[in-house]
């Protein structure tokens, strides 16, 4: 149980000088675009060298023999390791969740051993003093092949004429699930109307500003390793690390600070990484390695790819009483460690149809390995495509019953007062808004109004289109996420707080920061729980060395768990300085308060500057009383208790109009009202929901991985591999609903 109860929480937000709510300018930002950013490739180490790897041109292929004598004998070249010998240092991983009932996948090493299983593994890695030297050296390295028969398909995938991926296994399954309520087929047969379809989803990727990047350096002497990687969760990747090459996991440092962007894409081993980490084990030296973009595409995790079957029964009035979905995807040759490769296909299954009160549900989940690069967690997990296939089979009873889509979702979004409630797949929620929503939804796209000047160009001769769509969202994950499942990825987050002896405040946070603000939004609830102006206020993140053993940023995460961590940590670091100001004021602390920098009494000016405080501190203890002992640094921890997410909701809207020649789409404009629970900055949340809608046209609209019939990607370029540009960008309008949870701030 927290010692600070919700009033203090409360009162701390609504203090004249809160920072809660306010859209402050990012702290970093003049840093980055001044260029005074540090990157992973901006770092450069004495006797540092260089690694580039042989890539396998094949989908699927025996490797029968590699020949390195040429490719040794290069200029700058120190040495060129294959599978084998890094195996010798490096144990294998497996990339299952043990509460995924049923998962398998063989174990993966960081390069290929026997047989490369998609275009891209690597296969070879060329360790020379520049990476211009590595990679010409690479180009000697002679690999033959014996190409294999490759299983692409993912609806062939189980045939039994289909190539297995895996001579260990009976099949090309990785993972299936069901989940049923039990009244299914009774309420489709006794529905007024059942409508179906079948809905795919194109493959995609993340492309990342800055591409993956790591450097690893190995001390002999100390046996430690410190890693700069460009990654979302440093305690994890310090575990892995350590326990593939059989380090000390307290003598592995990671070091995450600048990264440029992720989107899911960097919190993921990758074979390439952990190489190099290898590598410098081999070696004693520092050794980078830095993705260009090609290799980026051809080995960052892929994602959606998903074939989803769904029926919907409705009744006269409309009334969802059935929804029945049929999901199928393919996940590369194996599942990703350590978060698994199972887990989008387990989201969609818990929640599609989830903002609406049907009582009957049943999924199937079905997820297979192909001789395709290899696919994972991605920005927003699942989510779009539960919420998709949920929306287009609302839409479509609603068109066939004649009912505005409007009025179809207000019949059948589960009511604003039935909380706390369980969904048919089991998924709890606490408090949701999804009829607040939908009305400042309507009323901000002026909806009535929309649907009149549509009916109008109609008849012109011009096709306008208006779309609607509610969902949930999970953030803050529980322990049931990963923890449950055996992977060591915290759920918890942590802050270690101080007032310095200048009178700053430092806060160590184990939230990252990939571009979305995180350091901005830590630093804004320090200073509002403290009671300081934020530019006294300096955060720390990323570095396993200086905060507290965490889970870092992802699944929507940092605000709800680190930022709670750093409110906690705030209070209690201001109850302490308190108690040191009521010692030096003699006076009691209830009736002092942090204002502007001082300690003062309630309603007065009087007082003594955090600076003058810390320097009686730290320097002037003979001026304190013999018992007492200052506290001035803390660290607290959080987590979510109660439920296995904390749920949020919104609703969006959207306007375009289709040229029926050409079928060009052009987007007019969007709409996004979100409810995140309270809104701290509400700059940064309209960037992430700007951000988010814009990654969402680029994969409805234009981006595609394609692959052809021998597993080649055809589009691994900038150049050919479509994302939407700043003229694709619609109008985006956003607005907020603030519902309150007791789960976290």
């Amino acid at each position: 149980m927290s010692e600070f109860d919700e009033t203090a929480k409360t009162l701390a937000f609504d203090s004249p000088n809160s920072y809660v709510g306010r859209s402050v300018t990012r702290p970093n930002a003049r840093r980055l675009t001044q260029g005074r950013g540090q990157y992973v490739d901006d770092i450069v180490l004495p006797r540092m060298l260089h690694v580039a790897y042989v890539r396998s041109p094949h989908a699927h292929a025996k490797i029968v023999k590699i020949g390195t004598k040429k490719s040794a004998a290069m200029p700058g070249v120190v040495r060129v390791v294959t599978g084998a010998e890094i195996a010798m240092v490096c144990k294998p991983y497996v990339g299952v969740l043990t509460h995924l009932a049923g998962m398998r996948s063989p174990p993966q090493y960081p390069l290929a051993m026997e047989v490369a299983r998609w275009q891209g593994e690597p296969v070879v890695a060329v360790v020379a003093h520049s990476r211009a030297e590595a990679e010409d050296a690479a180009e000697a390295v002679e690999v033959a092949y014996e190409e294999l028969p490759a299983a692409l398909d993912a609806e062939r995938a189980l045939d039994p004429t289909e190539p297995k991926i895996h001579k260990e296994f009976d099949s090309n399954l990785c993972f299936t699930r069901t989940v049923d309520t039990g009244g299914v087929d009774a309420a489709m047969k006794s529905a007024h109307l059942v409508v179906e379809d079948t809905i795919r989803f194109g493959r995609h990727t993340g492309v990342t500003m800055e591409p993956r990047a790591i450097l690893a350096d190995y001390n002999p002497a100390e046996e430690s390793m410190t890693v700069y990687h460009c990654g979302q969760s440093p305690h994890m990747m310090q575990g892995i690390i350590a326990s593939r090459l059989s380090l000390d996991e307290h003598r592995v440092r990671i070091v995450a600070r600048d990264v440029g962007g992720s989107f899911g894409i960097k919190i993921h081993t990758y074979g390439d990484e952990i190489a190099a980490c290898a590598l410098s084990l081999m070696l004693g030296r520092p050794v980078k390695f830095a993705a260009d973009r090609y290799e980026s595409f051809v080995s960052d995790i892929h994602a959606r790819d998903h074939r989803v079957k769904a029926k919907l029964a409705v009744d006269r009035d409309g009334n969802m009483t059935a929804l029945e979905i049929d999901d199928l995807t393919g996940v590369g040759p194996y599942s990703m460690f350590p978060r698994s490769s199972g887990v989008e296909c387990n989201q969609i299954l818990n929640l599609a149809g989830g903002p609406y009160k049907h009582k009957e549900y049943r999924a199937k989940g079905t997820v297979v390995f192909q001789n395709k690069n290899m696919m994972c967690q991605y920005r927003a997990v699942g989510h779009p495509i539960a919420v998709a296939v949920a929306e287009h089979m609302v839409d479509q009873a609603a068109a066939k019953l004649g009912i505005d889509p409007a009025e179809m979702r207000k019949r059948n979004l589960i009511a604003d007062d039935a909380y706390p409630c369980k969904s048919p797949s089991g998924m709890r929620f606490e408090a949701l808004s999804h009829h607040q929503c939908l009305d400042k939804l309507l009323a901000l796209m002026k909806y009535g109004e929309l649907r009149k000047e549509q009916t109008e160009l109609r008849k012109k001769g011009v096709y306008r289109g208006i779309g609607l769509s509610s969902f949930i969202e999970v953030t803050n994950p529980s322990p049931m996420f990963y923890g449950v499942g055996g992977a060591r990825i915290a759920a918890q987050d942590g802050c270690t707080i101080k007032l310095d002896a200048s009178g700053a405040i430092v806060a160590a946070t184990g939230v990252t920061e990939q571009g979305q603000g995180t350091e901005t939004i830590m630093a804004q609830i320090a200073a509002t729980a403290l009671g300081v102006e934020m530019s006294c206020v300096k955060v720390l993140t990323g570095d396993t060395d200086k905060v507290p053993d965490v889970g870092g940023t992802w699944a929507s995460r940092a605000a709800g768990i680190g930022g709670e961590a750093v409110l906690l940590a705030g209070l209690a670091l201001k109850a302490n300085i308190l108690q040191a100001g009521a010692v030096i004021l003699k006076t009691n602390a209830s009736d002092l308060d942090i204002v502007d920098g001082k300690v003062v009494r309630k309603g007065t000016e009087q007082g003594i500057t955090l600076a003058e405080l810390a320097r009686i501190c730290y320097y002037r203890g003979n001026e304190l009383p013999v018992d007492f002992q200052p506290e001035l640094v803390v660290t607290r921890h959080y987590r979510v208790k109660d439920y296995a997410f904390v749920f949020s909701n919104g609703a969006q809207g959207c306007s375009l109009e289709v040229d029926t020649d050409t079928g060009f789409v052009r987007l007019l404009k969007m709409w996004c009202v979100d409810d995140c629970g309270r809104v701290i900055n509400p700059k940064l949340v309209e960037e992430q929901a700007r951000g988010g809608i814009v990654q969402g046209i680029g994969g409805a609209l234009y981006e595609h991985c394609l692959y052809d019939e021998r597993g080649q990607l055809m589009n691994a370029a900038m150049a050919d591999y479509l994302v939407p540009m700043a003229a694709e960008m619609p109008d985006i309008e956003c607005a907020h609903v603030e519902t309150p949870t007791k789960t976290s701030m």
